[in-house]
């Protein structure tokens, strides 16, 4: 049984099923176009905490909850947690998740960390490791601008390319034949594409999207080899935090080595705010941003049918303020997964 296909991606011989997922998000998220899709919109930011951390790890605990309880599950029928966020030792996934008391491997791949713990999840369940397993990831705008650039009261101007860091938790509860048995699934995931470090020498942190699309061009041209696809293969394409800026610099780089995905790409960090009402500038980033997109938007396109198959492919910077600060460049990252609606 040899599920590796091409040189990075893996084909799973038995599909693997989104069974549930759930979306949580931040209140100027709430107001964004996808507003009314998220299974909850917090009335203020901090949640109910004392600090943006605190807010942010609330995120994660009530999103696993959500997914589990629409999925009927508890945390004992889940066999691993794969689970990362965006601050400094993944904490925002340390004390938000610990009461669930299910064996975890934390995952870190910055704003790509949702692709790459469903990517996990998947081999783990099509190698038989796993019957059903928990992917959760996070961002939140004011615990992200506190760790990688400055505290908000500093109230610094941001540039055009600057992207707005999503305030959201997103959880998906996978399983296997046996898991799913017949029931509804939001949908299956038929293939992996795993991404390497990308680094063209960029270093501007304000402008995240020009630093991941090198990565987002790499693993997706990886992709149409290892599967033998063309981009009219797929309803749409989806990177996760590109944003204007970035989505121009995709399509360029793509054209370039013969693919023209201009008519299928979509991005979630354009997608989840209103480019004219809302002061997001090039579009949304973060952990979360691609997360609950998928949960809130994709996975219901598949659903209803109005999508049949999709490229999911989630970007990530992967920088730190240490490295920024001295002065290193900005790598990017991207994982892709293969979603199909159920038949």
């Amino acid at each position: 049984m040899n599920q590796k296909l091409g040189k990075s991606s893996i084909k799973p011989e038995r599909p693997v099923y989104i069974l549930e997922s759930a979306s949580i998000v931040g209140t100027k998220e709430g107001q964004g176009p996808l507003g009314l899709l998220f299974d909850q919109v917090g009335d203020d930011d901090m949640f109910g905490c004392n600090t943006w951390e605190e807010a942010e790890s609330s995120l994660q605990k009530k999103a696993v909850g959500l997914a589990l309880d629409k999925a009927g599950l508890k945390a004992g029928d889940i066999s691993f947690l794969f689970a990362g966020d965006l601050l400094g030792q993944s904490i925002a996934t340390s004390f938000g998740i610990s009461s669930f008391q299910i064996p975890l491997l934390g995952v870190y791949g910055a704003c790509s960390t949702c692709g790459e713990s469903m990517a996990l999840g998947t081999m783990s369940i099509a190698g038989g490791l796993a019957d059903k397993v928990v992917c959760v990831t996070s961002s939140h705008f004011a615990s992200a601008e506190k760790e990688f650039r400055f505290p908000l009261e500093y109230g610094n101007q941001r540039p055009l390319s600057a992207t707005w860091t999503v305030t959201g938790s997103g959880a998906f509860v996978l399983g296997g034949e046996s898991a799913w048995g017949g029931r509804k699934a939001r949908a299956r995931i038929t293939g992996v594409t795993v991404g390497k470090i990308v680094d063209y020498g960029l270093k501007d942190s304000m402008n995240m999207g020009a630093c991941m699309a090198p990565a987002a061009a790499d693993t997706l041209e990886q992709h149409f080899v290892d599967f033998a696809s063309q981009p009219d293969d797929y309803d749409k394409i989806i990177t996760g935090d590109l944003g204007k800026v970035g989505q121009r610099v995709l399509t360029d780089l793509l054209r370039n080595k013969g693919y023209d995905i201009s008519q299928q790409h979509m991005d979630c960090g354009i997608e989840i705010f209103d480019g004219e009402t809302q002061d997001t500038h090039a579009g949304g980033s973060g952990c979360g941003c691609s997360a609950v997109t998928l949960s809130a938007y994709i996975l219901k396109q598949l659903s209803e049918g109005n999508w049949r198959k999709v490229l999911f492919m989630p970007t990530g910077a992967l920088l730190s303020k240490t490295s920024f600060n001295e002065g290193m460049s900005v790598p990017g990252i991207a994982h892709g997964l293969v979603l199909e609606a159920m038949e």
